[in-house]
């Protein structure tokens, strides 16, 4: 397996297609709508954390991690007694994600020591980036 490297920025390719360019001002409603129907929501984070734990337990299907929505739902109350391992790895995750929401919301960056800041949440060490390539996951459908 070869090892996957970044490609040198500016890219050979042009974004500002005509199509792209057509539908800026579509895309710039739409977001702009979403923003204001957000901002009537009184507590905002109740859709991240709503969200969250959906992504969490979804996300983590995907790598063989399969745990209830019930699981989910105690192991939010951090009772030890009640976290299954596969509840405790979806609990990572969510907490991952609010770290991640968070440090973009403060900087409006994304930047690699906020990756490292992300990365320590899920995986609960300070491992840092891979030096060797990781596993491969593939869908053989």
């Amino acid at each position: 397996m070869r090892a996957w490297g970044l490609a040198e920025l500016p890219l050979n390719i042009d974004l500002e297609t005509k199509r792209v360019l057509k539908a800026l001002p579509s895309a710039y409603a739409g977001l702009a709508e979403l923003k204001g129907i957000a901002s009537t929501i009184p507590n905002q984070n109740i859709l991240i954390n709503t969200l969250g734990l959906q992504e969490a337990k979804d996300s983590s299907a995907i790598e063989n991690i399969i745990t209830t929505h019930d699981d989910v739902y105690k192991s939010e109350l951090n009772f030890d007694a009640f976290k299954s391992l596969q509840a405790k790895e979806v609990q990572n995750y969510i907490s991952a994600l609010k770290k991640g929401f968070d440090l973009i919301k403060n900087t409006g960056l994304l930047t690699n020591n906020s990756i490292l800041q992300i990365q320590e949440v899920l995986e609960d060490n300070k491992a840092g980036f891979r030096k060797l390539p990781g596993t491969a996951l593939k869908n053989v459908a």
